[in-house]
């Protein structure tokens, strides 16, 4: 599934981004390799999921670069200066980068199916037929083969997650980026989308995941980075971070949340 992807899917570099007064991220530098699973743990106001917001230019950053495999997202250099690029040069890029936020965002109106379906017929000019074959694909993939005709309000929270992973995987993108996907869900029900969220680590696709969800860092990623006040605390292989945290402030943290 993402064997386009070039070797160094996601680089940042010096990104920085501020909201009036407020410095939100501070330089931050990351590499996610093709493939991999990162997991972006830290308290709430950290940059996490503005950092993630910036990957695909849903938030326009204010100083560094930030690299979707060899694009330059949202930006273009010329003459040695960046310029921003046009709305809809920034949508093709985003085209390649799923992303599933903490609520769901489903329309209410369409059901499950026509979720899923809608975006690669208006995007990506697929025939209607085509997109709801996939769609149906999709959506069995993620356990709702039989929610097809169902509408968002006759689906219980982890079902709407899970088509709105659906509805994302529906663009075949080469990353996805998960935003704390299981955060407003009751604790019932996170299990069945990190278990889609499982399958899709198995098949090898890459996943930058802003999570509490400790055991799903352990367990699946690949590297782990704590974030706190704008900046990256500390990284590595999340069993070595998890369990021997070298940071004062990372270990402050863990204390907190085990």
């Amino acid at each position: 599934m993402t064997s386009a992807v070039p070797k160094s899917a996601v680089r940042a570099e010096g990104v920085c981004k501020s909201f009036g007064t407020v410095d939100v991220l501070k330089g931050i530098d990351l590499t996610v390799a093709a493939g991999e699973v990162m997991c972006l743990i830290g308290p709430s106001g950290s940059g996490k999921s503005t950092f993630l917001r910036c990957i695909n230019h849903l938030e326009r950053i204010d100083a560094g670069r930030l690299y979707v495999g060899d694009q330059l997202i949202g930006y273009e250099e010329r003459g040695g200066r960046i310029h921003e690029l046009a709305d809809k040069a920034v949508a093709r890029q985003r085209r390649g980068i799923g992303m599933v936020f903490q609520r769901f965002h489903l329309f209410p109106h369409l059901t499950a199916l026509e979720n899923v379906a809608e975006a690669p017929v208006l995007v990506n000019g697929e025939s209607k037929a085509k997109a709801r074959v996939r769609g149906r694909e999709l959506l069995a993939r993620v356990g709702l083969a039989d929610k097809a005709g169902n509408y968002p309000s006759q689906l219980s929270g982890g079902q709407q997650q899970r088509v709105a992973i659906a509805r994302a995987l529906a663009m075949r993108p080469e990353l996805m980026l998960f935003d704390e996907p299981t955060s407003a869900l009751d604790p019932e029900l996170v299990g069945e989308v990190l278990d889609v969220m499982r399958g899709l680590a198995a098949d090898g696709m890459t996943m930058i995941v802003v999570t509490h969800e400790m055991g799903f860092a352990r367990e699946v990623g690949d590297a782990l980075v704590f974030m706190d006040d704008g900046v990256v605390v500390e990284s590595g292989c999340p069993a070595d971070v998890l369990g021997s945290p070298r940071e004062v402030r990372t270990q402050a943290f863990l204390s907190k949340v085990r």
